[in-house]
């Protein structure tokens, strides 16, 4: 199969395109302009300027649609908002529109969204793919973000939005950044640590993405989180027996908003998501690793 993948550098790119490279796939990375090699596994496209290399991207039997700036990588300022919301509706867009007017077009467009869909003000409700979407801006994000990627639908394109938890690795992302604190002995559960936390383990968002380009009956929105969605007080106490340190003392609310500010805290730490994989589960896929404690410890092996 051949497998065109933009974000192939992030987190989740890297390792979807491992996976799907040790298994014999052929994989093209959509790169910036400036930086790719044509002929040498790379197509370009450039985001600012609206173009895609058609002609490198031509002939492919699937996407992967992962490119984006980080949503937690920076403090929420009205710039860096503009950049989030940016840089996935409008790639997403330009990347959707190519694809619809290719003459060869792709079998299957695997896009990524987030459970941030559902907003932080659904309380213990559990939420699948049909829930509706929720309020503040991770929501408007998103839901924006999924939108995007309509063009490819109404081409005829296959088209699933892979609603990701918050993904487990060491390698990067959210439980890279709790690492130190917590072996320090001062992590702790953020707010009342009642908000719910949906996360999955990095093997299982690439097994997700990868059933998802495989099965041709999966299609529209798909929850890519563990079937065991936790308590913040609960994912908490796991990684303090993963690294082997007391949770005792949690990490006050003022100190959060004074470091990431008040609406970045109130949506990503104190706010939470109760979300099931429904879709993922009636399909068939089988979660290698739905437990969390088996899940930190396979992620702190694998640094």
């Amino acid at each position: 199969m051949r497998v065109l993948v933009s974000g192939s550098h992030g987190l989740i790119g890297t390792a979807l395109v491992a996976g799907l490279e040790g298994d014999g796939h052929e994989v093209t990375r959509l790169i910036r302009g400036r930086l790719a090699r044509p002929g040498q596994g790379e197509a370009a496209w450039d985001i600012k300027e609206g173009t895609v290399d058609e002609a490198a991207i031509e002939g492919h039997d699937a996407v992967v649609h992962l490119a984006g700036a980080g949503i937690g990588d920076h403090r929420w300022t009205d710039e860096y908002k503009r950049e989030i919301l940016e840089s996935r509706v409008r790639g997403t867009l330009i990347l959707t529109h190519a694809l619809a007017r290719l003459n060869a077009k792709p079998a299957a467009l695997v896009s990524g969204s987030a459970v941030g869909y559902y907003g932080a003000d659904h309380g213990d409700a559990e939420l699948t793919e049909g829930a509706p979407p929720g309020a503040g801006f991770l929501a408007d994000v998103v839901r924006q973000w999924e939108a995007a990627a309509l063009p490819a639908k109404e081409a005829g394109i296959r088209t699933v939005w892979v609603r990701s938890g918050i993904v487990q690795s060491a390698k990067g992302g959210g439980l890279k950044k709790l690492l130190l604190p917590f072996k320090l002995g001062l992590g702790g559960r953020f707010g009342s640590g009642a908000q719910w936390l949906s996360w999955v383990h990095i093997d299982d968002e690439i097994g997700s993405i990868r059933f998802a380009l495989d099965n041709a009956a999966v299609e529209g929105p798909m929850n890519a989180t563990a079937p065991n969605p936790v308590t913040i007080a609960e994912y908490a106490d796991a990684l303090g027996r993963a690294v082997r340190r007391p949770t005792v003392l949690p990490t006050p609310t003022f100190a959060l908003k004074a470091i990431l500010g008040s609406e970045m805290t109130e949506e990503m730490l104190l706010g939470g998501q109760r979300v099931l994989p429904a879709k993922l589960q009636a399909a068939g896929y089988t979660f290698r690793r739905p437990d969390l404690d088996d899940a930190l410890a396979a992620a702190l092996r694998d640094r």
